[in-house]
């Protein structure tokens, strides 16, 4: 584009040798090959003097962004800042993207799931890979126990107990507990009745030992059969009770609660229990990481299988689109708002970091393409304006 404006340049000038003090038509010619000289000039100059002194001269207010770059980082910085990044302005375009039937839409086909889960995958296994046993040990030791130490049990517990009770939560655990027993008992009758005779006097006979313990046997069977299949049994009752007491102890008895406090301190100051923390998380951590490893496996299906329902209700549910919206709208407006001059200030900084002709430079290769056309446009538009001019100047004389 330079070598066209020069060339247009050049074609004036020649215009103007060949045409000069002619009359007539040729002088009209001649009036507009000169003035397109100066109109050529003068756009040649006005654009140069943005990226360098013209000719090298050090002509006043020329070389402009090499000389005032960091002005126009900042000046560039603040006009982003002002006009993209505030907040009415990012929850308006948020709002009118509908991101939630929008991600909806594309979540519900299965490809693109399973693609997520993919990706989430490969992500977590780097997470997890990277997360070293002695930075985990290092928090839990230093951290989370002196945390834990502090931090008064019996309120939680008591609070929590409540909680459960009050949900009946607990009969599955101790559903869970009677059957697991039952079955025990049933399977392991030699086991128990050696346990309970280590227990009878040694002055008993024999046989008599052997027929108590397994008659104690027998009735412990059928009266934990009698427990777990009867939801209103006196022992079930008997259990809530105590349950009952222990939370509101927790909560208001200072002797249970310090007990509480006692055990709970015996418990984290245990050398043992960091050792054994650890091995489960190794166990937890390296069966995750099985699982996330295994394309076909149950745990990356299963994900799939609930981005894929989370998709197909995300575009029906409107009550759920407008709560992901919000909180889309929430999470971006809050970037903005404590990270925005951050982010706006990486402009004012990579600026400031170019030297000022190199500046010059990147500017002029996205933007000097357009600016040349500064210069045919004034070696034309002179042009025209010269014979204009010259043409009056023929009529006034």
């Amino acid at each position: 584009m330079k070598s066209v404006a020069l060339g247009l340049l050049l074609f004036a000038a020649a215009v103007y040798l060949l045409t000069r003090d002619s009359d007539g038509f040729w002088g009209y010619v001649n009036a507009g090959a000169e003035a397109s000289m100066v109109g050529a000039i003068a756009d040649w100059f006005a654009v140069t003097a943005l990226f360098r002194h013209p000719l090298g001269l050090p002509v006043p207010h020329t070389a402009l962004i090499p000389r005032k770059k960091d002005e126009f980082g900042k000046s560039l910085e603040d006009f982003v800042q002002e006009n993209f990044l505030q907040e009415e302005i990012i929850r308006e375009r948020l709002a009118a993207a509908s991101i939630a039937e929008r991600a909806g839409e594309w979540l519900s086909e299965p490809a693109h799931a399973h693609r997520v889960v993919a990706e989430g995958s490969s992500l977590l296994t780097v997470v997890l890979n990277r997360l070293r046993d002695s930075d985990v040990e290092t928090v839990v030791a230093e951290v989370l126990i002196p945390r834990l130490v502090n931090e008064p049990i019996s309120p939680i517990a008591g609070n929590l107990l409540s909680e459960i009770l009050r949900e009946d939560s607990h009969h599955g655990l101790v559903d869970l507990v009677l059957e697991e027993g039952h079955h025990w008992l049933i399977h392991n009758q030699e086991t128990f009745t050696a346990v309970v005779g280590e227990r009878a006097p040694w002055w008993a006979p024999d046989r008599l030992n052997e027929v108590v313990t397994d008659r104690i046997h027998l009735e412990a069977v059928r009266w934990l059969a009698d427990i777990r299949n009867d939801h209103q049994h006196r022992a079930r009752h008997a259990l809530d009770s105590l349950l009952e007491q222990l939370a509101d102890d927790l909560l208001t008895n200072p002797d249970t609660q310090a007990r509480a406090e006692r055990l709970k301190n015996r418990l984290l100051e245990h050398p043992q229990l960091l050792a054994s923390g650890m091995a489960v998380f190794d166990a937890l951590k390296q069966a995750l990481l099985d699982a996330l490893a295994d394309d076909q496996g149950p745990l990356r299906a299963r994900a799939a299988e609930a981005l894929v329902e989370f998709g197909a209700r995300l575009q029906v549910d409107t009550v759920l689109q407008q709560k992901v919206d919000l909180w889309a709208s929430d999470a971006a407006a809050f970037g903005v708002r404590r990270y925005g001059g951050e982010l706006t200030a990486v402009i004012t900084v990579t600026v400031a970091r170019w030297d000022g002709r190199e500046a010059a430079d990147r500017i002029e290769l996205q933007v000097g393409r357009d600016l040349q056309f500064i210069r045919i446009n004034g070696t034309i538009v002179g042009g025209l304006v010269g014979v204009t001019i010259h043409a009056i100047s023929s009529l006034l004389s």
